[in-house]
C-alpha cells in the first residue's frame, strides 16, 4: 500500500507542477489572460506542499520524484499537446520509474 500511496502523491505532485508551469506558458506564449497566474501560483504552492508529505529525506524525495515527473510530463505531451510519445520515450519512462522505485523503496542502512 505504501508503494501505491507514494506513487499517487508523486503523480499529484507532478500534475501540480506541470499545471503551475503550463498556465504561465499559456499567458506568455499564447496570449491568454494574465489571470492564469493566480491558479498557477496556487498550483505551484500545492506542488511544494505535496513534496513535504513524504517521510524520507528531502533530497531522496526530490530525486525519486524526477522519475515520476518525466512519466507524467510525457503523458501530458500526449493528452494535452496531442503529440504521441515515441518508443524511446516509453523505454525512458520505464527506466525512470525503475530508478524512482530503487531510490524510494531500496533498503536503508544506518
Amino acid at each position: 500500500m505504501e508503494i501505491v500511496k507514494t506513487f499517487g502523491v508523486f503523480v499529484l505532485t507532478a500534475l501540480a507542477e506541470i499545471i503551475g508551469c503550463y498556465l504561465p506558458y499559456l499567458w506568455l506564449k499564447q496570449g491568454h489572460t494574465a489571470w492564469l497566474l493566480v491558479p498557477a501560483a496556487f498550483s505551484l504552492a500545492a506542488f511544494a506542499w505535496l513534496l513535504t508529505l513524504h517521510p524520507q529525506a528531502a533530497g531522496r524525495v526530490y530525486a525519486a520524484y524526477g522519475g515520476v515527473y518525466i512519466s507524467v510530463a510525457l503523458a501530458w505531451l500526449w493528452a494535452v499537446d496531442s503529440v504521441r510519445p515515441t518508443a524511446t520515450d516509453f523505454v525512458g519512462v520505464v527506466v525512470c520509474l525503475l530508478g524512482m522505485a530503487i531510490i524510494m523503496f531500496g533498503p536503508r542502512y544506518a
